[in-house]
């Protein structure tokens, strides 16, 4: 047991790849980083409530049976309960309607992290269906945030991030179809990179989803996890509708590198007009500031569009294809009351009383506006902004009883002004660890790159992670022992 909890301390602020290089070398075996793992789980989830699917047994039938010789071969993962199949496990995106869909086969993304090596060890808390920016689902309770268990941990990928940010693991599985790898990840003081549009396949259960606007990946700690495993999971299925241009060489590659004399324009200033917090704001200023010392042009700018179109077009979309997943699970009806949440089941009577007129025509509107907001990249290499308004809210400040889909939509765009912009344009975005705010509450710093330039996102994250280190920089959990008395 002492060998055991020496060992724990050893591997405790490691990330991914420094994990898989010692049981690579014999150091440590893939069943003794498990036990760690399943030792930490059980001390912190039950406060946490980050993993609400349990898949110990199979993580340790995956080690027995033999792990493939990957980039991660023995580290443990955990999959986001949203969008993705793990064969055999609910898939219930938090919704009590769905606690009984068992897919028959793995998503290809969820196949690729086991041919990475990664263990998956569990199924973590998301928002019913991804709606809110919060992660706070009536089926399974809200997660806390590790830095502050007042607070979310942001969504609808809080389960991940909770559950890295409180050194379970050292990265996991989230989506984005709004930011929500980068919400939680700037909530919970992490790394997130939103790839391109198409940039990992949505197969083989969907081609495009959200009209391309969602996208998956991870939140970790270290920008050369992100890197890796977006090298291990990146790339089509044959017969995916289409695909980004492929990298120059390997992302990983790439965060070693830096990038060159980057311009980059900086804004604090939302374009939808919502007040940005002033630790917010600052974060980003002295964001620009440490950019500009690493030999960065920085300019104040920000690109012109129309900003009421985009978000028009961006709630059509959500509440068409809303209505679509619910009504695949409900015989193309909507649900009995009780069996989604009250702001689901609105969103999806907007979703259902809207025509394919409508739908067409919002996507073409978007497709408008990203061409205005692409011209702003012909001046510009990266558009550095706040991550969110605000450092992270206080538990129940988004409401899942809401029915005003309008006053939704206000809200969580008002907390992330920024984010969502990415996901209509279909371009690359990161947020970086920049401090905390009162409370104890983790700041970010968003970049958005060009459409396909994850390399150059991953070349400056790598440098700025050398210039100012932020994995040191974590939650205590003491607020636990303090819940205990």
């Amino acid at each position: 047991m002492d060998g055991l909890k020496k060992m724990s301390e050893t591997l405790d602020r490691l990330d991914a790849t420094a994990i898989a290089q010692k049981i690579r070398t014999g150091e440590c075996s893939a069943k003794e980083v498990l036990e760690i793992t399943l030792n930490k789980i059980a001390a912190y989830n039950p406060s946490l409530n980050a993993i609400i699917t349990p898949l110990y047994d199979q993580a340790l039938e995956a080690i027995e049976d033999g792990l493939p010789d990957g980039p991660f071969s023995g580290v443990p993962f955990v999959i986001k309960d949203l969008v993705v199949s793990v064969a055999g496990i609910p898939s219930t995106a938090a919704s009590k309607l769905m606690i009984d869909n068992i897919p028959d086969v793995d998503s290809e993304i969820v196949a690729r992290h086991r041919r990475a090596g990664l263990v998956i060890v569990g199924k973590t808390n998301s928002s019913e269906f991804g709606l809110a920016t919060a992660t706070e689902p009536d089926l399974y309770g809200p997660t806390k945030n590790p830095w502050n268990p007042k607070h979310s941990p942001g969504g609808s990928s809080g389960g991940s991030a909770a559950a890295v940010a409180a050194g379970i693991i050292p990265m996991g599985h989230a989506t984005d179809g709004g930011g929500s790898i980068r919400i939680p990840a700037a909530c919970c003081g992490l790394f997130g990179l939103k790839p391109t549009k198409a940039r990992i396949t949505a197969g083989p259960e969907g081609g495009e989803p959200l009209a391309g606007m969602a996208m998956q990946h991870c939140v970790s700690w270290s920008v050369r996890d992100s890197a890796a495993l977006l090298d291990a999971t990146a790339g089509p299925l044959p017969g995916d509708p289409y695909y980004p241009p492929a990298p120059n060489g390997t992302y990983l590659q790439a965060s070693k590198t830096d990038p060159g004399r980057l311009k980059i324009a900086f804004s604090t200033t939302a374009p939808n007009g919502a007040m940005i917090n002033e630790e917010s704001a600052k974060a980003t200023r002295d964001m620009a500031l440490l950019c500009e010392s690493l030999g960065h042009e920085v300019v104040e700018d920000s690109p012109k569009f129309d900003i009421e179109t985009v978000q028009n077009g961006f709630l059509l979309v959500f509440q068409a294809n809303t209505m679509a997943n619910i009504s695949r699970m409900n015989g193309g009806k909507l649900p009995k009351e009780g069996l989604i949440e009250p702001l689901s089941m609105a969103v999806a009577e907007r979703g259902m009383a809207m025509s394919a007129t409508q739908y067409i025509h919002s996507l073409q509107s978007l497709h408008r506006q990203t061409r205005n907001i692409a011209k702003f990249y012909e001046q510009y290499d990266l558009w550095l902004t706040p991550t969110l308004a605000t450092p992270a809210p206080l538990t129940g400040y988004f409401k899942s009883d809401e029915t005003d889909v309008d006053k939704w939509l206000e809200q969580i765009l008002g907390f992330s002004p920024f984010t969502f912009l990415c996901n209509v344009t279909g371009q690359p975005a990161m947020t970086i660890p920049s401090g905390l705010a009162k409370d104890n509450l983790p700041v970010g710093s968003h970049f958005a790159a060009p459409y396909g330039a994850e390399e150059m996102l991953f070349s400056l994250a790598g440098q700025l992670e050398r210039a100012s280190p932020w994995n040191d920089q974590r939650p205590s959990m003491d607020w636990m022992n303090n819940q205990a008395n």
